[in-house]
């Protein structure tokens, strides 16, 4: 098993804007004073020039252009979605906020075939919104693929019963805890894992101080060095620069690289970029208008095909 790919599904966006359907328990988004229109244009260029980035250091970048007439502002992060694995299955899951589910597109899948993927089986979790319950993909996920593990803080969009279900389907060990941050003097669940913890190949970053409970801490702590990942602390303030959202992979030549945007690179003290840059390379783009609006960074943006190569 392999933990990184050099495989990435990006969504170009057509109609990005800060979604209302899912500011309710995204503490992270925030308005804009500009029209729609220049924001989706701005998150464009923003896009673009973080997919531009990607493919120079031999990232192998498939990008699908969102449909305008399915009016999905946050298109843009697939990997809230869809999970794709090396036994040819692809996972689609049940999302929180109603307009967004409308991302999953069978194209989508088409696209992924075309460039010479196999997907022999799909798993498909999303009946469990008839219940109102969710579990966003990679969002909600941070699988240790090669160590057999799901790391999952619980909140209104990762449930722990689907979570366990999830496991038993790809025989994952589920590592459980809830992550919370500051809102307006009260302590809320954070939305999603992969904002507050990355797991690379032989470290992970995380912000220990978001996990209230001492057990779940010390719980998560033992598995992380168990498997002999090296521990790299963000703060709080770091987590709200997107600190914890980001992602490793693999370019060319064997190189590999932590992806994440540049007010996460910025928040970082030297000592923490020297921690990074023992394993590998940060790479970083400006991703300000869609941190901003859509309350999700470079690793929200991003969702990794592991699948196998078509024989």
């Amino acid at each position: 098993m392999k933990q990184i790919t050099d495989t990435i599904l990006m969504v170009r966006p057509v109609a990005f804007r800060m979604n209302e359907q899912t500011a309710v328990n995204n503490f992270f988004q925030e308005g804009l004073q500009l029209e729609n229109e220049q924001i989706n244009l701005k998150a464009q260029e923003e896009f673009d020039a973080f997919v531009e980035k990607l493919r120079a250091v031999g990232v192998y970048v498939i990008v699908v252009d969102d449909d305008k007439s399915l009016d999905t502002p946050d298109s843009i992060f697939p990997n809230n979605w869809v999970s794709f694995h090396e036994d040819a299955t692809a996972a689609i899951y049940p999302i929180f906020a109603e307009n967004r589910r409308r991302e999953r597109r069978a194209e989508i899948f088409e696209k992924i075939e075309e460039e010479g993927f196999h997907i022999e089986n799909v798993i498909d979790y999303t009946d469990a919104e008839e219940e109102e319950v969710f579990l966003e993909s990679t969002g909600s996920l941070l699988l240790d693929r090669v160590n057999e593990k799901a790391y999952c803080a619980l909140s209104a969009r990762a449930d722990e019963e689907l979570l366990i279900e999830f496991c038993e389907d790809f025989h994952f060990i589920p590592v459980i805890f809830t992550a919370y941050q500051d809102v307006d003097g009260k302590r809320l669940p954070v939305y999603h894992t992969n904002v507050m913890m990355c797991l690379a190949e032989n470290f992970a970053v995380i912000c220990l101080a978001s996990i209230d409970d001492p057990k779940e801490r010390k719980n998560v702590l033992k598995h992380l060095k168990q498997d002999g990942k090296e521990i790299i602390e963000i703060t709080e303030t770091q987590l709200h620069h997107y600190a914890g959202n980001m992602l490793q992979v693999q370019g060319g030549n064997g190189k590999k690289y932590l992806v994440m945007s540049e007010d996460a690179r910025q928040s970082l003290t030297s000592a923490q970029i020297a921690s990074i840059e023992k394993h590998c390379e940060i790479l970083s783009s400006d991703l300000e208008t869609i941190e901003t609006c859509g309350g999700g960074s470079a690793r929200c943006m991003m969702a990794e095909v592991f699948l196998p190569k078509k024989k």
